[in-house]
């Protein structure tokens, strides 16, 4: 028997696996939300160099190699290379007590946290969906929502690297209709997109101000895609609850200013995880609420 064979056969090896391969993405999405903002900031710099007048104050750009890859995983206090038995995910942070092995600082727990959300969220998406190619695809919407979740909270961005190949993904994969058919996806990329665009604009008129970014549109149109439009619905009244929870809570206990911006990101992307693993039998029960009784 093969491996595909046993891990198809056997739904409890399949979400082990699933669990420690979401353990490991999860690694990399720590450097991919550690580094993406400021690989886009450098991109942006020399755009603007390029285009700059001569005699103006444009920044100073840095030469060496920033990206995915290079330069290796570093302390960022002492600088001192990570090495690979001090990378393992979670189990690595616990055996170091959270402290850089190098110079002792703190090692912000918020990375063993996101790979422990991750192997915890795709172990969830295996049990849902069962070996097979939904998961598959529910594993990329998860992983790809979990980056932008944690680069919105950081910097108020949803970088177009990841939004706009995650709406791509979305409409490509309803060709095979993992999820849903190739019209609902189509239609779910334009109506979410729209949707949301249309609030922005009709909010700016009234207020002369900008209620969200753009990087909502384009997310909310990618959840369209991999979920068809009949989720938009859920996913935007659940996102605006939650959202709107979240910020009175914050004013109320940590006395947070009611004008100070809120990323909205990460309850689009939470409310779309939901959608994903439980979006059909939410709106189910819901229109059982309105049926007459025989």
């Amino acid at each position: 028997m093969s491996l595909i064979d046993l891990l198809a056969a056997s739904p409890g090896l399949w979400i082990g696996a699933v669990a420690v391969l979401g353990l490991l993405v999860g690694s990399f999405l720590n450097v991919v939300i550690h580094r993406l903002p400021t690989m886009l900031e450098r991109r942006w710099q020399a755009e603007y160099a390029a285009i700059a007048p001569a005699d103006s104050a444009a920044p100073t750009l840095v030469a060496e190699r920033y990206d995915l890859i290079a330069p290796r995983s570093a302390c960022p206090s002492c600088h001192a290379p990570i090495k690979a038995h001090q990378n393992v995910p979670v189990v690595s942070w616990l055996l170091l007590r959270g402290r850089c092995a190098a110079c002792g600082v703190p090692i912000s727990a918020r990375y063993p946290l996101v790979e422990l959300a991750t192997g915890i969220l795709s172990a969830a998406v295996a049990w849902r969906f069962g070996f097979g190619w939904a998961a598959t695809v529910g594993l990329v919407v998860t992983w790809f929502l979990i980056a932008l979740t944690f680069i919105d909270l950081d910097t108020q961005l949803l970088p177009d690297d990841l939004t706009l190949p995650l709406l791509w993904l979305g409409l490509a994969a309803s060709l095979w209709a993992p999820l849903v058919d190739t019209r609902s996806s189509v239609i779910g990329a334009i109506a979410g997109y729209l949707s949301l665009w249309s609030v922005y604009q009709l909010f700016k008129l009234v207020t002369g101000k900008e209620g969200m970014g753009y990087g909502d549109f384009k997310l909310l149109a990618a959840l369209g895609a991999w979920l068809g439009w009949q989720m938009l619905l859920p996913i935007v009244l659940l996102s605006a609850l939650v959202g709107a929870t979240v910020g009175i809570v914050l004013i109320a206990v940590r006395g947070r200013e009611r004008n100070l911006p809120m990323a909205f990101g990460p309850y689009l992307a939470a409310a779309g995880w939901i959608a994903l693993m439980f979006g059909p039998a939410i709106v189910s029960r819901y229109l059982r609420l309105f049926r007459t009784p025989p």
